[in-house]
């Protein structure tokens, strides 16, 4: 037989084993590791597409050094964008072609910002439909063109200064009147356009845009008196129509230099 001690050594090892397993039984085991899913990431799709290599101003020619081909995302290829895959013709429609319209590096190149003289001059090639340019004689010295800073490209209004014929012979007097509004200067002497970065163009004639009845008009104007370009503010410069004033109601008059408004007969 077991003695008091024996019996009270066995009683607690079945207290321990009975709280081993109880402590088994309610201990949670090991989370499941996560498994995590990667998934592969396919590439986005590009396209090769023809770019301009360097800047390109109004009136360059363009020339095989001045594009190249760029990979470009497939979904957001600019509409009118020349990709490889159709440039069979590139020889006729780019290389030698005249820029309409400047680009800078890197843009898409787009046909519609191109022209093809085929032998006509730059002038007639960039002239929109309908439209006419007319050279005009302007003051060398820029007195009566913004001071010389009216640039190609730029917006004018037209101003016609001449001697009132109804005034008295023995009065000296002046007229002057906006005979036309917004026009653009297609090129100031032989510039066509502001070269590396200069602020004043200097020439002997301005070429304007006009459409028929405004050639008429500024035509007159240049027999029948001097003609001086008030530059317009870009803000106002849009590319809506010009306004043809030449029906304004009142006239400046100038007489011994005094000014005042007068009815336009």
């Amino acid at each position: 037989m077991l003695g008091i001690s024996g019996a009270r050594a066995v009683v607690l090892g079945i207290s321990l084993l009975t709280m081993m397993v109880a402590y088994v039984l309610i201990t949670p085991g090991e989370a499941p590791s996560t498994v995590k899913v990667v998934k592969e990431v396919e590439p986005s799709r590009t396209v090769e597409v023809l770019v301009a290599g360097v800047d390109l101003p109004l009136g360059n020619t363009v020339t095989q050094n001045d594009i190249r081909w760029l990979a470009w995302p497939q979904d957001s290829v600019p509409q009118g964008a020349i990709r490889k895959e159709e440039a069979a013709t590139l020889d006729k429609e780019v290389i030698g072609a005249l820029v309409r319209s400047a680009f800078v590096a890197f843009e898409p190149i787009r046909k519609e910002k191109l022209i093809r003289p085929d032998g006509s001059g730059f002038l007639s090639a960039v002239l929109p439909s309908g439209k006419r340019a007319i050279a005009i004689s302007i003051d060398r010295a820029g007195n009566s063109t913004a001071g010389g800073f009216v640039l190609p490209n730029d917006r004018v209004d037209i101003i016609k200064t001449g001697r009132q014929d109804t005034a008295p012979s023995t009065v000296e007097s002046f007229v002057s009147e906006t005979i036309l509004t917004n026009i653009r200067v297609l090129a100031i002497g032989q510039n066509i356009q502001e070269r590396n970065g200069e602020k004043v163009v200097v020439g002997e004639t301005a070429t304007l845009e006009l459409d028929p009845r405004q050639v008429e008009t500024v035509t007159l104007a240049q027999k029948s008196g001097s003609i001086s370009l008030a530059l317009r503010s870009l803000a106002d410069a849009g590319e809506t129509a010009p306004v043809d004033t030449s029906e304004r109601q009142g006239l400046t008059l100038v007489r011994f230099g005094i000014t005042t408004q007068s009815a336009k007969p």
